[in-house]
């Protein structure tokens, strides 16, 4: 048997309603706790890939951060309809801080 794996888009309304167009499941949110729900659904899902829209991803990037180390689902960040506001590149900083130990992007000390 052949399994197929999704993409699922993560995002408020107007910036994922074109997803919907090109046949790629879609989660409409409108708030931290509804994002978080639909990344958990999505990953227990058949999803390989998931795009949370920066938006969205800078309200949960620590739930973002907890499927870094897991070959699927892959989640992405994109720009939402408002433009890019920089949440994948806190993420990048957040995953090599807490590798480690200290923010070597930016030159911060942090805890992780």
């Amino acid at each position: 048997m052949l399994l197929m794996h999704k993409i699922a888009v993560i995002g408020d309304e107007g910036s994922i309603m074109g997803f919907r167009a090109l046949g790629v499941d879609t989660f409409a949110v409108a708030s931290p706790t509804e994002a978080a729900e639909a990344l958990r659904s999505a990953a227990r899902g058949d999803f390989a890939i998931i795009y949370v829209t920066e938006g969205v991803a800078s309200d949960i990037i620590d739930i973002i951060a907890e499927y870094s180390h897991r070959p699927l689902p892959v989640v992405l960040t994109i720009p939402d309809s408002s433009g890019k506001r920089g949440a994948a590149m806190e993420k990048i900083r957040r995953t090599v801080e807490r590798a480690l130990g200290a923010d070597i992007l930016f030159g911060k000390e942090g805890n992780a």
